[in-house]
């Protein structure tokens, strides 16, 4: 009993994985995982699926495996039962095929023949050489055979389309093993025992352990590399999860020239890299220039043109400490880190990528709503209005720019933008930073207007005296005299003036805009508010002059003459310095050159399965052509002493097979009338 159960449920699993239903589940699944992994961008950092998903899909989808679709074991597995399903599909119908190849039916009976839809019988014998004769000009073969007193000729040809069937079934056994070869199935089996396990941890990486090393004879392999100019790798990284693997390569690729051209608006063109590609020992094997879709085979490993950035630029910065208002020369890199101490803080510069070219699309501000990054007050926004350019979209280069983060103690980052070349508007030159707290804000711009000589200096001392207390009563002294000499107060009010102007100063040094506009909703009536609003911004625009004045006094430099573009400057600059009190970093980065170092980014493949993929793919054409374009036909011809019997039958019923039924009984029997039932 237990000797026949088992065999029943043996015949069941085997019926049930050579079965048609069963193989067209595996497909569905396979079709289904092909849409997740083309809309789904694959094999990124988890940090970045993260970022854009959330926790809450983040821990859905990484389970199911969604960010690898391709090498995950859930769609190896899928791929490895349907190479079982249609082999054993195969094994099943191989027999049978052949034997409808081989076989010519000649043992059909007259009874079967006749229940033919395309029969035809006469009252006459036809002569057996005149039938094979007509039967071999229209290419067909064929057999003989007696059936007592008659003789049945039984024909065909095109019998090869049969052999679509397993040509269809054969392609998709091949195709399927170029994915497994492709997936790299090994690896996965060696994770799965704790043989591989990938690195988690940013070191370097002649620092990573044999575990998390992949050998240069690995099956295949799809990894990444960053080559600055003259610099060479013997190894790419492969993404893995939530770390990576490190694959050695069988060769050293080396980086000689990165060559990128731009279309007249700054956009790239092309981008091409020269290399060499070295043996162990550093001899040149091969040489040739990469470009986009053009590769580079050697050893079986495809060099793809993939991208391309900073390599680690030389910089040159100004740089502005916020809390003394000094400056000092500072020469750094790009993709370095770098210690920053501001007073008695200490924080980290992490100098990111150098763009030598930022096509960007502008939309100057319009005549009403806010007009101003930093204004975002009413006070803020009535100042921001009157010096606020108009103008229609453009799209702009906008030069280099360098963005760098600035942590503190505490592991905080703020993160920067900078532009190296002036930013020009009415006129008027700026040095535009911006800053963002999270990785996927917008930047938050603020323009600080720059002076003749197009430096940072006059705005500078202009803020370090209009936020020095100490300095606040010979500002406020100056502007009451002038309000008394040109009648704006009387002799009696020039000493409240000048407490008024004072007080303005004080509230203005201790957070810009905002701090006087908290100052009047805590002070002033609703109903007065906006009065006295508009009467601070005037006392604060005309203290700014003679903070401007008291500056350049003390700095030994001639006082600039308020025309219409200093006074400009001096309200560009009263935004800017209010904006700075949100600006988090302590310093100002100003960069003033650089010497660019390009870096190529390479894509290194080896992948064995694609030939076999392409195999398959040529079984797949050859199937269809053959089930589709070629018509099995036979035909029988039963010759009795007095009467003959003629049948025909196709795999497909078309107007073919009855324009060719036709032609065979014009020529086998002309004039001859089919004999009664």
């Amino acid at each position: 009993m237990m000797t026949s159960n088992t065999h029943s449920f043996r015949r069941a699993l085997f019926d049930l994985l050579s079965s048609m239903r069963f193989a067209i589940s595996l497909l569905t699944l396979l079709a289904i995982a092909s849409i997740i992994g083309t809309v789904l961008k694959q094999n990124e950092p988890y940090v970045n699926y993260r970022v854009e998903f959330g926790d809450f899909w983040f821990s859905i989808f990484e389970p199911l495996g969604l960010f690898d679709v391709y090498h995950s074991i859930w769609f190896l597995l899928i791929l490895a039962f349907l190479v079982c399903s249609t082999c054993l599909c195969i094994w099943r119908h191989f027999p049978g095929v052949i034997r409808e190849i081989r076989g010519y039916r000649e043992k059909a009976s007259a009874n079967s023949l006749r229940l033919m839809s395309h029969h035809h019988e006469i009252n006459q014998a036809l002569e057996q050489p005149t039938v094979t004769q007509h039967l071999t000009e229209y290419g067909y073969r064929y057999r003989l055979r007696a059936d007592g007193d008659a003789t049945l000729i039984a024909a065909k040809k095109g019998s090869w389309q049969r052999l679509g069937y397993l040509f269809t079934h054969a392609a998709i056994v091949v195709i399927c093993i170029g994915g497994l070869m492709d997936g790299n199935l090994p690896l996965k089996v060696m994770e799965m025992l704790d043989i591989k396990t990938a690195e988690t941890r940013d070191v370097p990486q002649s620092q990573i352990p044999a575990m998390s090393r992949l050998a240069s004879n690995n099956l295949s392999f799809r990894g990444n590399v960053n080559l600055s100019e003259g610099s060479s790798a013997s190894v790419v990284f492969l993404n893995s999860g939530n770390g990576y693997f490190v694959q050695e390569l069988p060769f050293i690729l080396k980086l000689n020239k990165f060559h990128i051209e731009h279309y007249s608006t700054g956009m790239p063109k092309l981008f091409a890299s020269d290399i060499d590609v070295l043996d162990m020992k550093g001899n040149v094997i091969q040489s040739g220039t990469i470009k986009v879709n053009h590769p580079l085979i050697v050893d079986g490993v495809a060099i793809y043109q993939a991208s391309f950035g900073d390599g680690g630029s030389g910089l040159e910065f100004v740089q502005w400490d916020l809390l003394s208002n000094t400056k000092s020369n500072l020469a750094a890199k790009s993709q370095t880190k770098l210690p920053l101490t501001s007073g008695q803080a200490k924080y980290s510069l992490e100098i990111g990528d150098l763009r030598p070219f930022n096509i960007e699309t502008l939309d100057k501000t319009a005549t009403t709503g806010d007009t101003s990054a930093v204004a975002v007050s009413p006070l803020q926004t009535a100042l921001a209005t009157a010096q606020s350019v108009h103008g229609d979209r453009n799209v702009r280069n906008l030069g280099p720019t360098i963005q760098f983060k600035v942590r503190d103690d505490r592991g905080q980052a703020l993160e920067y933008q900078n532009y190296m070349q002036p930013f020009v508007e009415n006129d008027s030159s700026y040095f535009i930073t911006g800053m963002r707290r999270e990785v996927h804000a917008p930047f938050a711009f603020t323009r600080i207007p720059l002076d003749q000589d197009m430096q940072l200096d006059a705005f500078m001392r202009f803020r370090s005296t209009i936020l020095n207390a100490n300095l606040h009563a010979d500002i406020a002294k100056r502007t009451a005299a002038k309000a008394l000499k040109a009648g704006g107060v009387s002799a009696d009010g020039e000493a409240q003036f000048a407490e008024i102007t004072e007080g303005v100063l004080f509230q203005f040094s201790q957070g810009g805009f905002p701090a006087i506009e908290r100052f009047l909703e805590k002070k002033v009536p609703q109903a007065e508010r906006q009065v006295v609003a508009q009467t601070y911004l005037k006392v604060l625009q005309s203290a700014a002059i003679d903070a401007m004045e008291l500056a350049q006094t003390q700095a030994g430099l001639p006082v600039t003459p308020t025309d219409n573009m200093q006074y400009r400057f001096l309200m560009d600059s009263l935004v800017a310095t209010s904006s700075l009190f949100d600006y988090g970093s302590p310093a100002i980065l100003q960069l003033t050159g650089f010497n660019e170092v390009k870096s190529s980014g390479f894509q290194l493949t080896r992948s064995p399965g694609k030939n076999v993929v392409y195999l398959g793919s040529l079984l797949l054409i050859i199937g269809i052509f053959c089930m589709f374009y070629i018509r099995e036909n036979r035909l029988w011809i039963r010759i009795s002493p007095h009467s003959t019997l003629i049948a025909m039958s196709s795999n497909r019923k078309t107007d073919d097979l009855n324009r060719e039924f036709a032609a065979h009984i014009e020529h086998l029997a002309p004039n001859q009338q089919q004999a009664p039932l």
